[in-house]
Parts: structure tokens; sequence; C-alpha cells
């Protein structure tokens, strides 16, 4: 047997898991953020498999969708067991030498650094099968391993004698295999037990009769952390959510109560911001530096630039450039821009909509399908009126424009260049520029251009 070839890497994840009592796969379900089966396919690439296999059956079209793209999904057409899906597998690989490393799909913990000692205990040992074992205080639920001269053998719990239950020594469902010994093994399996399954461990036995095998004790203990059913799960991401908050706190962000603090595994976040408690930051979002998020912020897909503050707000593909100030309790919906130095006040909700540098939608306003220029105030209660029931019309607000208090806009409308609004205006025609416009429906009743729209410090927030 060589133990220097090629390393091809098999991810199971065909299992339906019942104990999950769900409608979606067990793979497919999420912790802090990502499908659980890409964890396992992450820890497996630092060691440069030459090929990584995705064992995938039930609600096989769902699963593929959240693959990366350099895995190569196989079909296990009906669920029959874990060596049947290593069958599966094998029937993809031509090769007749190298290692066969068998990864589950719902271990989300392994790191890479035990998959590299589970491989590298295989090749110095020189077997033909090694499998990953723990020892652990409660080894209850999980199948009991016993080595002897070679001969490495998994009982299930189901199936153990009352001595056998007291080995806390346990099966954590990841192998090493020489190709040959695996594929000779896989062909002498019997489905002969209650569910009608192929084994997977009883190839283990196999391969230990005739080229021995041997057990590679897992040192973090965290990492046995299997996800069969929620309460599982909601283990295994509690532990996740801890080290995502311990790198991003290495990298230098104050985080003030990790606690209550959730940050999803594709985040980012520059140093020097500071992560208030109750904050939520999902998917691609993207924090710069120097920045106050929350308290009770909850960020998905939003880009957030330099010095910015975003308090008790939601924002869902937002922009938010630098030294912008949010919230309280403001609302940025997809497709919201807002550019340095603006602001989106209490009680606000924007949409679709750029807010100009420096511009100001101070409170109570909803803006949506807006171009708001430069320098802009947005009196308390300015809605635009963007839906006509059956289209989304824009509003165009230009520099300097200054909104008195309950102004309402009725899109497709601009408003000209430093104009102002008086309070309870009902705009439903453009404005020119440097125009003063009051009623309902709002009128320009006097030229104003003067003013290019700055107005005093107490107007900025009518």
């Amino acid at each position: 047997m060589s133990h220097r070839g090629p390393i091809f890497a098999v991810v199971l994840a065909a299992g339906k898991g019942t104990r999950m009592k769900s409608n979606r796969a067990k793979v497919l379900h999420t912790l802090c953020g990502v499908p659980m089966v890409n964890y396992a396919i992450e820890a497996i690439r630092p060691l440069s498999p030459e090929r990584l296999l995705v064992v995938v059956g039930h609600q096989a079209e769902e699963v593929k969708k959240v693959l990366p793209p350099d895995t190569e999904p196989v079909l296990q057409r009906e669920q029959l067991g874990t060596g049947d899906a290593v069958r599966v597998a094998l029937e993809a690989i031509e090769e007749k030498e190298g290692i066969l490393l068998v990864v589950n799909g719902d271990g989300p913990l392994i790191s890479a650094r035990t998959l590299m000692g589970l491989v590298e205990r295989h090749r110095s040992a020189g077997v033909g099968a090694t499998v990953l074992v723990a020892e652990l205080p409660d080894p209850s639920g999980l199948g009991r391993v016993m080595e002897d001269a070679g001969v490495v053998r998994i009982v299930e719990e189901r199936d153990a004698s009352e001595e056998e239950r007291k080995i806390r020594l346990v099966n954590l469902g990841l192998y090493a295999f020489e190709l040959g010994e695996i594929r000779r093994a896989i062909g002498l399996l019997e489905a002969d037990n209650e569910q009608g399954e192929l084994y997977l461990t009883d190839a283990l036995e196999i391969i230990g009769r005739r080229a021995r095998a041997v057990t590679y004790l897992l040192e973090d203990l965290e990492e046995a952390n299997l996800v069969n059913d929620r309460s599982h799960l909601a283990r295994a991401e509690e532990i996740l959510r801890r080290r995502i908050l311990d790198a991003h706190m290495r990298e230098g962000v104050t985080v003030r109560d990790p606690a209550s603090t959730h940050i999803e595994a594709g985040v980012e976040i520059g140093r020097d911001t500071v992560i208030l408690p109750g904050t939520f930051l999902r998917g691609r979002t993207k924090v710069g530096s120097d920045c106050v998020i929350g308290p009770f912020s909850d960020l998905s897909d939003t880009i957030v630039g330099d010095g910015a503050v975003v308090e008790h707000s939601v924002g869902r593909g937002a922009k938010i450039g630098d030294r912008v100030v949010v919230g309280p309790f403001a609302y940025l919906r997809p497709g919201t821009v807002l550019e340095e130095g603006s602001k989106v006040g209490a009680h606000c909700e924007v949409k679709n909509s750029r807010v100009g540098r420096g511009s100001k939608v101070p409170h109570l306003s909803y803006v949506g399908d807006a171009e708001i220029g430069e320098g802009v105030n947005l009196g308390a209660g300015t809605i635009t009126a963007n839906y006509d029931g059956k289209n989304k019309n824009k509003t165009s607000i230009e520099d300097g424009v200054f909104t008195g208090v309950n102004t309402s806009l009725i899109a497709p409308v601009t408003i000209g260049r430093g104009s102002y609004l008086g309070a309870g205006s009902v705009v439903n025609k453009d404005v020119p520029p440097g125009k003063l416009a009051v009623g309902a429906p709002a009128r320009a009743i006097r030229d104003i251009s003067g003013a290019g729209g700055e107005k005093s410090e107490a107007g900025e927030e009518e």
C-alpha cells in the first residue's frame, strides 16, 4: 500500500436528518449564516484534495445550490446508509491509489487541523483505515469504539451490551481509507440490519482484519459536537458564534457584550469599531473602522463606511457612507444609499433612494424611489408618495432643498435646487429652482433663489 498518494475527499450530505423534525435537509440548516455542509467543506480545503466530492440525496437539488463551485456533487438515489454513500462516491473516482477522506456533512465544528492530523496518523501508521474517535464524559447516543490488534470495531449504542455502553471512546464518523482497501470492503458489505442499510463502520472492521486499522484521538472536544437535532444545532452555533466574535476582537473590534451579539461568518469589521449589545450583523455586511453599531441594530448585506453610527436600526442591502448617522429606529431597505455625512434619524424609512452628501432626513419621514441631492433637509413627516397603485414613481430633490413639516411629495415630481416647501404642502407638480412653494396643492409664490437653500441650524430638524 502506498500512503503518499493524493487525497480524495468525500463529504456525506445525503441524509434527511429525521431527528431535526424539519422539511429541510439537515445539511441545509445554517449556523452563523452558513449552511452546515459548507463548514465541513471549508475544513477540508487546506488539505488540497485532488477532488472534493459531496454525496447528495435528500433534497439533492437544494443542497447542490449551496455548494461551492469547485465541489463535485454525486447523487445517492436511495439513502441506503453511509456504506452505500461511499460506494456512490467511489464510482466517481477512477484512480486506484490514494487516500479516501470521509467527512460527515453534519459536523460543522471539525477543523482543518484535526483532518490533517487524521491523514498524517493514517500515513505514518501505514494501515488500511484510520478512524477519528473522541473520549467523552457522556458518550450516550454514539457508537462505542473497541480496538484490538489492528481491528477497530464499532458497536452502535442500541446493539451494545451493558459493559460496552460503559466505554467512553466514541466514533465521530470521519475516516481515512486506502482507496484499494475501501473499494474491496464496500463490495463485501451486507445490509443485514433492521434498517436494511450498508454501514461504513462494518467496512472499517473488514479492512482492519485484512490491512489493519487504527484510531486517531480528537484533541479538542468542541469539535465532537455533531448536529442531529435542534438542540445540537443551537449548541454548535453558540460555539461558532463565540469563535467569530473572538476573531473580530483579536483584530481590534470592541464587542461590549458578546453574549448578546450575533455576527455571521461572512461579516467584515474594521478596527476600533464598537459593537454594542443586542446587535445582529448578517450576510455580506461590511463595517468600516471607528464606527458605533448598536445597541440593538440589525444589518444584513449592508455596507457601512468609516466613522458611521447606526443606533437601534435595521439595514437590508443598504450602503451607509463615511460619518453617516442612522437612527434611532430607522429602517433602511434595499437600494438605500446614504452618502458621506448624511443623516437618517428617528422613525424614518428609506427604500431604493440616494441621500446626498450632508443631507438630512431627521425624523418621521418615508423616502422611497427618490434621488436627494446635497445639503437637503427634509422636515419631520416628509413623505414621498412613490406608488400610484400600479407603478413606482421617482422623486428628485435637488441640492439645498428645505421642506417644512408634514410635506407630501406626489411622484413623479422634481423639487428644484434651493427651493423651500412650506409646512403641510402637498406637491404634485415640479417646483422650479429657488422658489418658495406652499399649499395643497402647492404653488410657487415667491423667488428665494438668493438663499441658495442654506437654512439656519434651528431649521435643520423641523
